[in-house]
């Protein structure tokens, strides 16, 4: 076991900090006034082998506020481009978040300290450099609940609040969010040298890259070809889970693009409640580019500004079967992931007729997406069983008795329903995959409203408590489980959040 440490005795090992400045500008923090610790996560502090108990510390809050920094610390804000709504935008970098530095943990593992809120840098453009608690409150719940649920992210240490007053779509007090991860390298940090034609910059940025993250791919003649390969591969899992779990990101600029495949940049972002494919969850995205159905096709379009900012490096056969190799891997994996949501161990034919129809009856009676696939962990395929809890879901009845013999008839065909104890062995298996609970935006609101207007915390403990394990039965936190009431089933999400 590593031995824990403290904010003096961390171990940092700032290798993005030894590339040639063209990456980044030095820039230091601008400190929130007045800062007072919101949430602190434990499970985050193990990653970097940090003593809990030093954010009992009068000094953890003025340091993750900006007031001071840790020793052995560089910040800096990097530098990318990206294209934003399909638009390219030469010119972008880390606005309002700064890389404090690298910690490297007993177990070798690199961790990006990224300040988020940090204050103004060279890339701020006209913002202020400022997030607001209101954010930084759904950002830290949802790296989280996204680590609960299995899917790479981000995730955060801790969140720093104060009363220095921020001014978004109307005046908010400022925040700090420190968050964690391998990389926080992105597409467009490949796209803003390639753009303009720096191409041997791309190439020390790829070379860094591979030292970091893949050094199996080290020294190989085709290692450029299979970091991208990689990095389409990792994209077409994520967004395949990201579909499964019915998760909508709200802004998938290639910016917001992770090299490693990981969840970047919390904003907009919405869980579906009532299943709609077209759902769109950020109120700035008027065309609906970022809809929940469009997700696996910006992918690709984001993989493809990937492509061409790396053609200096890999031929464009290499590129192209990379580009296959996501559209495969994402057909793959999130048919595999969905059979599993049905309890379905094998492919066979008309598994995705099955399912395709299931989503549409769905979309018709506006089921709720999550409650509907827990409530099919518990299906009773006996002769005559109407499984009146799951009907009761759906407006068309008829429609949906037809397709409960449908599935009936699938699930006997696979032998996993034909004794008790089978029945079972899926319903549990089910259970594993299919979450009880997820952050309802609605959820995320109430504490935020808890947090804003009365400085009351605890919500926030409670919600990062309850999605640590979003599936398992928690019946004391059931009422967390229900779809959003009606003042939570329009709220506006927009960037700023």
């Amino acid at each position: 076991m590593a031995a824990l440490r403290t904010l003096e005795t961390l171990q940092f090992d700032n290798t993005f900090a030894r590339l040639p400045t063209v990456f980044y500008a030095k820039v230091g923090p601008t400190p929130l006034k007045n800062p007072f610790l919101v949430a602190f996560n434990q499970d985050a502090a193990a990653l970097l082998d940090l003593d809990p108990e030093e954010a009992t510390r009068p000094e953890f809050a003025g340091c993750f506020a900006g007031q001071y920094l840790p020793t052995g610390s560089e910040p800096l804000a990097m530098v990318y481009a990206g294209h934003q709504f399909g638009a390219y935008v030469s010119r972008l970098g880390d606005g309002r978040a700064i890389l404090i530095g690298e910690v490297r943990n007993g177990r070798g593992e690199k961790w990006d300290l990224h300040l988020k809120g940090a204050g103004l840098t060279p890339f701020s453009r006209d913002d202020d450099g400022r997030a607001v608690l209101r954010s930084c409150i759904r950002e830290y719940l949802c790296g989280e609940a996204m680590h609960g649920l299995g899917i790479p992210t981000t995730r955060a240490l801790c969140l720093v609040g104060s009363d220095e007053e921020v001014l978004r779509e109307q005046v908010e007090t400022g925040a700090t969010l420190l968050r964690l991860a391998p990389s926080h390298v992105r597409f467009g940090h490949f796209e803003f040298f390639y753009w303009r034609h720096q191409f041997d910059h791309i190439k020390t940025l790829a070379d860094y890259v591979l030292a970091q993250h893949f050094p199996e791919l080290v020294g190989l003649p085709d290692a450029y070809a299979r970091f991208y390969h990689e990095a389409a591969v990792r994209t077409a899992r994520l967004i395949a889970k990201w579909q499964a779990v019915g998760f909508a990101h709200g802004v998938m600029n290639s910016d917001n693009m992770s090299v490693l495949g990981m969840t970047l940049d919390y904003g907009p972002f919405g869980f579906l409640d009532a299943y709609d494919p077209a759902f769109i969850c950020n109120h700035s995205d008027h065309q609906g580019r970022y809809a929940f159905q469009n997700q696996p096709d910006v992918g690709y379009f984001n993989l493809r500004c990937l492509a061409q900012a790396l053609t200096p490096l890999a031929p464009d056969e290499a590129i192209k079967a990379g580009l296959d190799a996501y559209e495969a891997r994402f057909a793959e994996d999130y048919a595999g992931l969905m059979r599993a949501k049905l309890g379905l161990r094998e492919a066979r034919p008309g598994d995705d007729t099955l399912l395709r129809d299931l989503l549409e009856l769905m979309h018709g009676s506006g089921t709720d997406y999550t409650n509907v696939f827990r409530a099919l962990c518990g299906f009773k395929q006996a002769p005559g069983e109407r499984n009146e809890t799951i009907r009761e879901y759906f407006v068309d009845r008829e429609a949906f008795d037809k397709w409960a013999e449908r599935y009936k008839v699938r699930l006997w065909a696979e032998g996993c329903c034909d004794e008790v104890g089978r029945e079972a062995e899926r319903a549990a298996r089910m259970r594993r995959v299919n979450p009880k609970y997820v952050l309802r935006n609605y959820l995320a609101q109430t504490a935020i409203q808890m947090a804003t207007e009365q400085k009351d915390y605890s919500e926030i403990e409670r919600l990062h408590l309850l999605l640590r394990d979003p599936f398992a039965e928690q019946p004391e936190m059931d009422r967390y489980a229900v779809p959003p009431p009606d003042w939570g089933k329009h709220l506006i999400v927009s960037c700023s959040s």
